[in-house]
């Protein structure tokens, strides 16, 4: 055991110096990647044998090869990134978020199911387009706006968001894994999305619990209303499509069902004109999606065209840039633009503006994707996948869940826990005999609910609302539905692995 302990230890190491650097510390997520893509460096070289066992060349060659693999990932990944915020941007500048939000308002008067519309199904809607922390920052003021106190606003978007973060900005923290394992992407998407359509509607019970302390108890009808809006097509889609819509088409179908179902009972009007222009790149989006996922002929057009290199023949990596969800984003903000009216320049301004936001995520996610094919590719994930196996053993199932949110904690962004430890959970799963898309649907699953107690999401969502400082509060109210739903997910997980 000594001999698995000791490597384990030091392939532990990078990891423990981003806790140590993000909490203690109050480092960036960057700066913090980068000090542990140090350590890691020299750890893969004293003490691993990276590079050949020190071979000048073949150590050149060895870091050249993770530092591509690290920046076509990172690549992939903002190519999503990039037209999102862009969209977002050019909605916000354009009118159209707050279109959304009057037509929404106006729907209903009653405050609970306001913040059903606006802190569950809005925020849903929000995380599926674009993700990155984008459903707190928008939704808790919206909520403030609507009556309620800042940090009941900051708490409940953190809560009704967090279903869907799995696949959040067109899916991106999934396909981060698929990238990173190579698994099918419905098999890992249709197991994440079950874990949370099962499970669920443990945050609805704590969101409409803190509906109720504010004194505005939804009713269970309502409550249950949102929750099987959102998650039984977030699981069929999942399960037909992959990814890309479940997060984004469930939030739509689920707002499309409870809207119909209050414009039943109420005899209210809204603005229908004015919300279908504020939804049309949305629209157009998910048309896009289902015409080039739901048509084998085209999809399979599509699809053949592919970017794949190798380095030294130990490295490489592979896209397909037609099907790849930037691609369709970009197609469908171009598009819905137009259909808006939305001159070529304001476009052209967005998308400058959405690079400009990137330059500090980039560097974070460079950091963490060099530092993940490192780690993996030095026989580091490798060390810590024989430790685990030892230590926890057929227990794993029920941890896998935790090492996710983990991940969301530390690095305050669910695509950058997968980043880190999907390698790890599928290797672990590969060793205990488990099936590999199962523990690293898991790790998807845990790390988007680490979302809710992530500092980062805490800290922009209170300081949208005025509560810089204050922190703490909302965290403490976020911690007991985060540890429950992980303890109850690690369950399911491992009562589905033995019925098997």
């Amino acid at each position: 055991m000594a001999g698995v302990a000791l490597p384990a230890a030091l392939a532990a190491a990078p990891i423990a110096a981003i806790l140590v650097a993000m909490i203690g510390l109050q480092w960036s997520a960057a700066r913090a990647g980068a000090a542990a893509l140090v350590l890691a460096a020299g750890l893969a070289l004293a003490a691993f044998g990276f590079g050949d066992g020190g071979a000048p060349a073949a150590t050149v060659r060895a870091f050249a090869g993770v530092a591509a693999e690290g920046g076509f990932l990172a690549f992939t990944i903002l190519w999503i990134l990039w037209p999102a915020l862009a969209l977002h941007h050019l909605q916000q500048e354009r009118g159209a978020i707050e279109t959304l939000r009057r037509g929404l308002a106006a729907l209903t008067p009653a405050p609970a199911l306001q913040a059903l519309l606006v802190g569950w199904l809005l925020a849903l809607f929000f995380e599926g387009a674009a993700g990155f922390g984008t459903p707190v920052a928008l939704a808790a003021p919206l909520l403030v706006g609507l009556g309620f106190a800042p940090a009941t606003a900051v708490v409940l978007a953190l809560l009704g968001h967090a279903a869907g973060v799995s696949f959040g900005a067109l899916g991106t923290p999934a396909l981060a894994q698929v990238a990173l394992t190579g698994l099918d992407a419905v098999e890992i998407a249709w197991r994440t999305a079950l874990l949370h359509a099962l499970l669920g509607g443990l945050l609805m019970a704590f969101f409409a619990r803190t509906l109720a302390a504010a004194g505005h108890a939804p009713g269970p009808g309502w409550a249950a209303l949102a929750a099987a809006g959102f998650l039984l097509p977030s699981l069929a889609l999942a399960a037909l499509l992959g990814p890309e819509l479940a997060t984004l088409g469930g939030a739509l179908v689920g707002g499309a069902l409870f809207v119909a179902v209050l414009r039943r009972r109420s005899s209210g009007g809204s603005d229908t004109a004015g919300l279908a222009r504020a939804l049309a790149p949305y629209a157009v989006l998910v048309a896009i999606v289902l015409v080039t996922r739901g048509l084998p002929p085209l999809r399979d057009t599509l699809g053949a065209v592919t970017i794949e290199w190798r380095l030294f023949e130990a490295y490489g990596a592979r896209m397909q840039p037609l099907t790849h969800p930037g691609t369709l984003l970009l197609a469908a903000l171009l598009v819905g633009a137009r259909w808006q009216g939305v001159p070529a320049r304001a476009v052209g301004a967005a998308l400058a503006h959405a690079a400009r936001r990137l330059v500090p995520v980039t560097a974070a996610l460079l950091a963490m994707l060099v530092l993940s094919r490192l780690m993996l590719h030095a026989g580091m994930i490798g060390a810590l996948e024989q430790a685990a196996v030892r230590g926890v053993g057929g227990a794993w199932p029920w941890v896998a869940p935790a090492v996710g949110a983990l991940g969301s904690f530390v690095t305050g962004s669910a695509t950058a826990s997968n980043v880190l430890f999907t390698s790890l959970q599928a290797q672990t799963a590969a060793a205990l005999g488990l099936p590999a898309a199962a523990i690293v649907a898991a790790q998807g699953f845990g790390a988007a609910v680490g979302n809710i107690v992530c500092p980062h999401n805490i800290v922009a969502g209170a300081a949208t609302v005025g509560l810089a400082g204050r922190e703490g509060e909302i965290l403490r109210r976020t911690l007991w539905p985060c540890a429950l739903y992980l303890a109850s997910g690690g369950a399911v997980v491992a009562a589905l692995l033995a019925v098997a």
